[in-house]
C-alpha cells in the first residue's frame, strides 16, 4: 500500500517564543512516522504566518532552508486564527493525501498523531482531537465551555465537545469542506457538515510551552457567537418570543389597570410607568443588535471578497535544498 504524503499545518501569529521548539518537536514525529513506514518521505510541516508582527516569518523562512520537513506560507496580512487555517489547509490539500491541523504552542498532545494517522490509513476521512478533560483549566474557563457546547446543542448545532482545531482530515473530505464558500469562517461548526467515516481520539492537553495565549476573554466571546450567528437563527426567534411575551404581559397588565379604574383605585403610575418604558426599550435595542449582526454577516458574505492573500508560498515553490532531506533524516537519528 503506499504511503500517504501528511502534511501538518501550524498557524502562527507572533509566535517567535515557541516555534523552533515547535518545530523541533514536529520534525521528530515526522521522523518518526517515515521509520515506521507509516507516512511518504515527502511529508511537510506547513507554517501559516498569519501577519505576524514579530519575528515568526524570518524564523520560518530560516528554518526552511535548514529543515527539509518545513515549508512556511505567508499571508499578506493578519486574517484571524480561522482564516489563516484555511489558507494552510487549502495549499497543504494540493500536495498532501491527509492534512492535520494544530496549534503552535503545542498545548494539544503531539503523540496522538501516529493514532491519527493509524486511524486515517484504517479508512476515517476524519479524525477529531478531543480533550480527556478540563482540568487543567480555571473554573470560569471550564465552566464557559461546558456551558457553550451545551447551549449549540440545545439550539441544533452539531458539535464535537471539547475539540478545537487539532484534526486529521483526507483529501476527499478537504475537497468537501472547500465547497462551503462562506466568508465567516467557524470550522468547528463547518467540519461535522462534510460527512464521510469520522471517529475521536481523546487526549490530555498541555501547558503553553512559552508566551501567551492569542485567545484572551475578549476573543473568545466574539468566537462564540461568531459560531451561534454563523449556523443558527435561534437568537432571532429568541427576541421575537421576548416580544411575544412583552405583549401578553402588556396586555395583563393592561386589563389589571381598567380593572383598578372600574374598581375605583387610585393607580400612582409613574414608577412602573418608566420600568416598563426602559424594560421594553432595552429589549428593543438587544433585538435591533441581534438582527444588525445577521446583516452585518449577510453585507459580509454578499460581498464575496477573498478570504486572505498570500504573499508568500514556500510550499508550491520548487525546493533547491533536497539534499537537505538526507542530512535532517541521518541528523535526527543520531540525536
Amino acid at each position: 500500500m503506499k504511503r500517504p504524503l501528511l502534511t501538518i499545518v501550524v498557524p502562527c501569529y507572533n509566535e517567535e517564543e515557541v516555534f523552533k521548539e515547535t518545530s523541533n518537536q514536529l520534525s521528530l514525529v515526522l521522523e518518526d512516522l517515515i521509520d515506521d513506514h507509516l507516512i511518504s518521505d515527502d511529508s511537510k510541516i506547513l507554517f501559516v504566518d498569519d501577519g505576524s508582527k514579530d519575528q515568526t516569518w524570518k524564523l520560518i523562512e530560516n528554518e526552511s532552508n535548514e529543515n527539509y520537513y518545513v515549508k512556511g506560507l505567508k499571508l499578506s496580512k493578519n486574517v484571524g486564527h480561522q482564516n489563516a487555517l484555511i489558507a494552510g489547509l487549502e495549499i497543504a490539500n494540493k500536495h498532501s493525501d491527509c492534512v492535520i491541523s494544530i496549534d503552535a504552542d503545542l498545548q494539544d498532545d503531539i503523540n496522538v498523531i501516529r493514532t491519527f494517522v493509524e486511524e486515517f490509513i484504517d479508512g476515517y476521512d476524519i479524525v477529531y482531537g478531543v480533550r480527556d478533560s478540563r482540568e487543567t483549566d480555571t473554573f470560569f474557563k471550564r465552566s464557559t465551555a461546558l456551558g457553550f457546547y451545551r447551549f449549540m446543542s440545545k439550539i441544533g448545532i452539531n458539535l464535537v465537545p471539547n475539540h478545537a482545531d487539532f484534526r486529521l482530515m483526507s483529501k476527499r473530505a478537504l475537497d468537501e469542506l472547500f465547497k462551503y464558500k462562506e466568508i465567516n469562517v467557524f470550522l468547528r461548526g463547518l467540519v461535522p457538515l462534510v460527512g464521510f467515516p469520522t471517529t475521536k481520539v481523546y487526549y490530555d492537553r498541555k501547558e503553553r510551552l512559552a508566551g501567551e495565549s492569542k485567545y484572551p476573554l475578549k476573543k473568545m466571546i466574539s468566537f462564540a457567537f461568531d459560531g451561534i450567528t454563523s449556523f443558527s437563527i435561534a437568537p432571532i426567534r429568541f427576541v421575537t418570543l421576548l416580544g411575544f411575551l412583552s405583549i401578553i404581559f402588556s396586555l395583563i397588565a393592561g386589563g389589571y389597570t381598567v380593572a383598578q379604574h372600574i374598581l375605583g383605585n387610585t393607580i400612582i403610575g409613574w414608577p412602573s410607568l418608566m420600568v416598563s418604558i426602559w424594560f421594553l426599550g432595552g429589549i428593543q435595542l438587544m433585538g435591533i443588535g441581534i438582527i444588525g449582526e445577521y446583516i452585518g454577516k449577510i453585507y459580509h458574505e454578499v460581498k464575496k471578497r477573498p478570504r486572505y492573500a498570500i504573499e508568500t508560498d514556500l510550499y508550491s515553490t520548487n525546493n533547491s535544498f533536497e539534499f537537505l532531506k538526507e542530512v535532517v533524516h541521518n541528523g535526527m537519528k543520531d540525536e
